[in-house]
C-alpha cells in the first residue's frame, strides 16, 4: 500500500517544469518507495520459507510465479526513475530545480504509471494464489 502511495505521489508531482520543493518531494517519495519495496521483498521471502502455507504450496502455484515476475519487472522498471532522481541531488543541494527534457519527462511518467499498474496487479495475483487457483 505504501509503495503504491509513494508511486502515486511521484506520478502526481512529476511535471515538466519542476520547482525545488516538488523535486525533493519526488526524491523523498522514491526513497520511501525503495524502503517499502525492500520490506515487501524480505517479508515475502520469509513468508514463503517460514510462515504462511509453506513453500510447497507457493512453489506449486502458477500465480505465485506470475506475482514474483510482476514484482521483478516493477522493481527493474523502478531503477530508471531512481537513478534519474538521484542524479537530481547535485542541483537540489545547490537549491536549483532539475531540468527535464520532454522525452525524459515522458519516459519517467510512463515508467511510473507502469509501476502503478504492476502494484495494482500484485495484490490481485496474491488473492488468486491464496484461493488455490491453478494448484494441482
Amino acid at each position: 500500500m505504501l509503495c503504491f502511495a509513494a508511486l502515486a505521489v511521484e506520478a502526481l508531482t512529476l511535471k515538466r517544469e519542476l520547482d525545488v520543493k516538488d523535486a525533493w518531494k519526488i526524491l523523498i517519495a522514491d526513497v520511501v518507495y525503495g524502503i517499502f519495496a525492500t520490506s515487501i521483498l524480505v517479508t515475502g521471502v520469509l513468508r514463503v520459507i517460514y510462515f504462511g502455507k509453506g513453500a510447497d504450496y507457493y512453489l506449486n502455484s502458477p500465480f505465485f510465479y506470475i506475482k514474483v515476475a510482476t514484482f521483478i519487472v516493477v522493481g527493474t522498471l523502478s531503477l530508471y526513475p531512481t537513478i534519474s532522481f538521484v542524479n537530481w541531488l547535485r542541483d537540489l543541494l545547490q537549491g536549483q530545480a532539475p531540468t527535464l527534457e520532454l522525452t525524459k519527462f515522458n519516459r519517467l511518467l510512463w515508467i511510473i504509471r507502469a509501476e502503478l499498474v504492476g502494484f495494482t496487479l500484485i495484490p490481485l495475483l496474491a488473492v488468486i494464489m491464496a484461493a488455490g487457483v491453478g494448484i494441482k
